[in-house]
């Protein structure tokens, strides 16, 4: 059976033996785990439903963009009077959407669970330019709603940051955890 195999197998949540996995999993990788299991869900309740291996950032998209029904960031629209003010004054009807932070660290998760369960990074949707683009729009049009810069780290060359940015990814949680 190949990895892939098994990257299936794991996603259509058949049962393995205790030994395949190391007792304790750290954080990022049971939540990469709960991602990708995740993300196999939402492919298999597709109408018809979709295999990994047929899967292409079309999937991945829709399913950011599905995702954004269960975010918590307020992101207000052009015509909102809040529209780029950090700290509104008055609650508005402006929707909640996923942050950016937290969808590129989905991504990352996801990509890298991709090529972990076998498939080839040559096919990886979740690595592919349509992604990047749409991160960067998601990024972009969140900056200006809030009227708040996202800021690059910057690297020390001991290679830690010494700038934080601001990063929502830290105080929003994935709807499935």
């Amino acid at each position: 059976m190949s990895n892939f195999d098994r990257g299936k197998e794991l996603v259509q949540g058949s049962s393995r033996s205790p030994g395949d996995q190391p007792a304790t999993l750290s954080r990022y990788e049971s939540q990469k785990r709960r991602d990708w299991n995740t993300f196999g869900q939402y492919l298999r309740n597709q109408r018809p439903p979709v295999s990994i291996s047929q899967c292409n950032s079309n999937h991945v998209l829709e399913f950011l963009r599905y995702l954004d029904q269960f975010g918590k960031t307020k992101v207000h629209l052009q015509g909102c009077i809040f529209y780029g003010q950090p700290e509104p004054p008055a609650p508005c009807t402006c929707p909640l959407r996923q942050a950016w932070g937290s969808l590129d660290a989905l991504i990352g998760r996801l990509r890298a669970a991709y090529e972990e369960n076998g498939g080839s990074p040559e096919t990886n949707p979740f690595a592919s330019g349509a992604i990047r683009v749409y991160l960067r729009e998601v990024k972009e049009c969140q900056s200006k709603a809030r009227g708040i810069p996202y800021k690059k780290k910057k690297k020390k060359i001991g290679g830690s940051s010494d700038s934080k940015g601001d990063d929502d990814s830290t105080s929003s949680h994935h709807p499935f955890s």
